[in-house]
C-alpha cells in the first residue's frame, strides 16, 4: 500500500514537473508580438487604395530577419478616429509598441511621457545614419532638442501654376527663385473681366494666404516655447500687407475652388501629395482636365526665400514597450531603410525622409508613372530645396488655439479693412497674455 502511495506521489510529482518544463518551453518558444499602431487612410487627406502595402512589406522584411518575432496591428482605423482609438489605449494601458503620431498630437504625447526619447538608440547605433535624413523633417520629430519620433514620410508645399492660363497671357512659368513682385506682376496683368460684363472672372490666385506669405518672408509668428509671439514685427506686416494687395486685385470678387478647378486662376499653394495624386490617373480625370499645370516654390518676399512649409508622418516608440530594442529596430527598418522607403513613391503620395532616395532616378520614375507622355515630372532639385529649406510648426501646447486666433483676427482685418499696423500691434499684445495665461 505504502509502495502505491509512494509511486502515485512520485507520478504526480513528475507530471508536476513535465507540465512545468512543457509550459517553460512553450513560454520560451511563444513568439513576441509587437504591436503598432496605424490608421488605413493616407495622412495627408488624398486618395490612397495601398494603405496598408508598404507596412506589410516591412513586417514581413523585420519578421523574416526576427524570427520568434511577430507584428500585429488592427486594421480598418480611419484618420479622423485615430487619435480616439490611440488615446484609448494609452489610458488601458495598451499602447502599442510602435506607432504613428499625428502632428497635432505629438506635443500632448511627449508632455505625458507616452513616447520614448529616442537619442540614446540613436547615439549607440552605429547602423542607423542620421545623416542620411533631411535635417528639417527631423526636426518634426524634436522637442527641446531631444528626438522623439522619427519621419516616416514627408510633404512639403509647392504652388500649383496654371500653364495653359499663362501661356494664353503670354507669360512664363515662374521658376524656382521668383519673388513677390514677380508674382504680383503676374496677378496684376492675369486678373480681368474676360466676357466683358463687368464682373472679374479671371484671377491671379486662390488659398493664397498671409501664412503661406509670412513663411517666405523669413519671418516667425512664435518663439519655440510658445511664450513670445511675434506679430507685430516688419516682415509679419509686409507679409499681410503684401496678401491684402492681392486680394483687392479681385475688385471684391471672392474666388473659389471651382474657379481654380475650371482653369480661371493662375496660383494656388498645393501639398505635394496632390501634385502626386492628381497628376495621375485615374485622378487626374476627376480634377484639372481642362488645363495643364505644374508646379514651382513659394515666391521670396523681401526678408526671406523661396520657403514654405513642410510636413511629415511621424513614427515612434511607446514608453512603456517591453521590447524596446525590438522595437526600434522595427522603427529604424520603416523609416530608414532604403528599400521600405522608395515604396513611399511607389504606394504614397509623399516623399521619402531619406534624400538619396528621394534624390534618386527611381523616384523620379516612380512619380513619372502614369502621367502624361508630354507632362514635366517635378524637378527632383526644387522637391529636395523644398524638404530642406521648408518650414515647420512650433510645438507648444496652445500652438492650435493661438493659429486659430491670429487667422480670425487678420480675417478681420481684412474684412473689415482695418488698418494693419495698429491692428497688428494689439492684436501682439493680447495674443502675448494669451500665451502667458
Amino acid at each position: 500500500m505504502k509502495k502505491k502511495s509512494i509511486y502515485g506521489l512520485v507520478v504526480c510529482f513528475l507530471s508536476i514537473i513535465l507540465i512545468i518544463l512543457a509550459w517553460n518551453y512553450r513560454q520560451k518558444n511563444k513568439p513576441i508580438v509587437l504591436e503598432f499602431g496605424m490608421f488605413a487612410e493616407s495622412n495627408w487627406d488624398v486618395k490612397n487604395a495601398n494603405a496598408y502595402v508598404i507596412i506589410d512589406d516591412a513586417i514581413k522584411k523585420f519578421e523574416k530577419e526576427h524570427p520568434g518575432v511577430k507584428v500585429h496591428y488592427e486594421t480598418g482605423i480611419r484618420k479622423e478616429d485615430y487619435s480616439e482609438w490611440l488615446d484609448r489605449k494609452i489610458l488601458e494601458g495598451e499602447t502599442p509598441d510602435v506607432f504613428m503620431v499625428l502632428s497635432d498630437d505629438f506635443y500632448k504625447y511627449v508632455s505625458l511621457n507616452v513616447i520614448s526619447d529616442l537619442d540614446n538608440q540613436i547615439a549607440n547605433d552605429r547602423n542607423f545614419k542620421k545623416e542620411y535624413f533631411f535635417d528639417t523633417v527631423l526636426d518634426i520629430g524634436k522637442y527641446h532638442e531631444s528626438q522623439y519620433a522619427l519621419p516616416y514620410e514627408v510633404v512639403p508645399t509647392l504652388m500649383f501654376v496654371n500653364k495653359t492660363l499663362l501661356e494664353q497671357e503670354g507669360i512664363e512659368v515662374p521658376n524656382e527663385n521668383w519673388t513677390w513682385s514677380t508674382m504680383e506682376q503676374i496677378v496684376d496683368q492675369i486678373t480681368k473681366d474676360k466676357n466683358g460684363d463687368g464682373v472679374i472672372d479671371q484671377f491671379g490666385t486662390y488659398n493664397y494666404t498671409w501664412k503661406e506669405a509670412v513663411y517666405s518672408n523669413g519671418a516667425e509668428l512664435f518663439d519655440k516655447d510658445g511664450k513670445k509671439a511675434f506679430f507685430s514685427g516688419t516682415k509679419v506686416n509686409e507679409a499681410v500687407k503684401f496678401v491684402k494687395k492681392l486680394n483687392e486685385m479681385n475688385g471684391g470678387r471672392e474666388v473659389t475652388q471651382n474657379d481654380f478647378d475650371s482653369g480661371n486662376v493662375a496660383f494656388m499653394p498645393l501639398a505635394f501629395s496632390e501634385y502626386r495624386t492628381y497628376k495621375t490617373y485615374p485622378y487626374k480625370i476627376k480634377k484639372y482636365t481642362s488645363f495643364q499645370w505644374d508646379c514651382t516654390s513659394m515666391p521670396a518676399g523681401p526678408g526671406g526665400h523661396n520657403t514654405s512649409e513642410v510636413d511629415a508622418l511621424l513614427m515612434t516608440i511607446g514608453n512603456k514597450s517591453k521590447h524596446k530594442e525590438l522595437a526600434w529596430e522595427f522603427l529604424k527598418m520603416l523609416t530608414s531603410d532604403s528599400s521600405i522607403q522608395r515604396e513611399i513613391f511607389e504606394y504614397s503620395q509623399g516623399a521619402s525622409v531619406l534624400k538619396y532616395v528621394t534624390g534618386s532616378r527611381y523616384a523620379e520614375s516612380m512619380i513619372r508613372k502614369d502621367m502624361d507622355v508630354d507632362e514635366r515630372v517635378i524637378d527632383n532639385r526644387l522637391l529636395i530645396d523644398a524638404i530642406e529649406n521648408g518650414r515647420i510648426n512650433p510645438k507648444f501646447s496652445k500652438y492650435p488655439e493661438a493659429m486659430a486666433l491670429a487667422e480670425n483676427e487678420i480675417d478681420d482685418i481684412y474684412k473689415n479693412e482695418k488698418n494693419i499696423d495698429s491692428s497688428l500691434k494689439v492684436f501682439q499684445r493680447s495674443i502675448t497674455k494669451f500665451l502667458n495665461q
